[in-house]
């Protein structure tokens, strides 16, 4: 927890910015708070646009605290994103966490009906 007194005494004395969000917003995922991490991800974005490994980290923080539908948001911001700025690697596996919200919620939406 000291990690994340640290990061909490550095916002309070004002040294808000991307970085120091998107390390709280990683902190609070480890202890498992994933909608504290997304509050801190939302600002770590807000802050930055383009950062593209905070996409990701809110994409996981939603899907955790059960919003799949601002998650799929998410990850396909950060898709955008990663793509524009050529972070291939992480465009791919926002893609690939996407697909398995869709998928989760299609079944959903099914029932018990196949897709095949």
């Amino acid at each position: 927890m000291a990690t994340i007194e640290n990061f909490e005494a550095m916002l309070a004395a004002g040294r808000d910015n991307a970085l120091l969000r998107y390390s709280l917003g990683n902190e609070y995922l480890k202890q498992g708070d994933p909608a504290r991490a997304a509050e801190h991800l939302r600002r770590a974005v807000e802050h930055d646009p383009q950062y593209s490994a905070a996409w990701k980290l809110l994409g996981r923080a939603l899907a955790d605290s059960n919003a799949p539908d601002a998650a799929l948001a998410a990850y396909r911001q950060g898709i955008a994103v990663a793509e524009a700025r050529g972070d291939v690697q992480a465009a791919k596996e926002m893609g690939v966490f996407a697909r398995r919200i869709e998928a989760a919620s299609s079944k959903k939406g099914h029932g018990l009906e196949s897709g095949d």
